[in-house]
């Protein structure tokens, strides 16, 4: 099976979310937004909200985090960018997807790949460098085990090698095409250096 999604990385502090649900599936989904985004503008509606969800408002205080206590209706969807549909139940979880479609956000469906626009994927970050892993939907646990193998890979200093190449990319002269030829070389001598290390 061809993987025909298209990874974006999208800046959520322009975007305006929805989360539909604030049980176990909408926390899990919330606690991933906001550790990958702090930034990011998200509403949650849910008649029924667990302590973990509220306590995401201590942790980040900065966020704009709107929790509103309340059955789902489909007006709630107006205005909104994204939609996250994550409650335990499939027929309110269609009833939110058929309601943001109708006013033009994009959806996921939790554990319903066949009604997502977009998957929220497994998500690696060393300061600057973000990695997003996904299998296309069909596993979302090898998914995260290959996040926590490249999390225990990726050296901490990682942020500092990007800040160093930022540097060292500035300070080249010439066209395009010499930049990213010279960076080549950079780079490959590094990968080199660090193989005849490991020997």
């Amino acid at each position: 099976m061809k993987n025909t999604l298209y990874p974006v990385f999208l800046k959520l502090d322009r975007l305006k979310m929805l989360i539909v649900g604030a049980g176990e599936v909408g926390c899990e989904k919330l606690t991933f937004l906001l550790k990958s985004s702090p930034d990011a503008h998200i509403t949650v509606v849910a008649r029924e909200v667990l302590p973990p969800v509220s306590e995401l408002l201590e942790h980040y205080p900065d966020v704009d985090l709107n929790i509103i206590r309340k059955d789902f209706e489909p007006a709630d969807t107006e205005g909104f960018d994204l939609v996250v549909a994550a409650t335990n139940f499939e027929d309110l979880n269609r009833q939110v997807r058929d309601a943001a479609k109708a006013r033009g956000a994009l959806v996921n469906v939790a554990d319903t790949p066949a009604l997502c626009d977009f998957y929220l994927g497994s998500i690696v970050t060393r300061g600057s460098l973000k990695v997003a892993i996904s299998t296309n939907g069909q596993s979302p646990t090898f998914a995260k085990r290959f996040r926590q193998w490249l999390e225990a890979i990726l050296p901490e200093e990682t942020d500092a090698l990007l800040s160093h190449l930022k540097v060292f990319r500035d300070q080249l002269k010439g066209d395009f095409e010499t930049k990213v030829k010279e960076l080549n070389n950079l780079t490959a001598s590094l990968v080199e250096e660090r193989q005849n290390q490991q020997t």
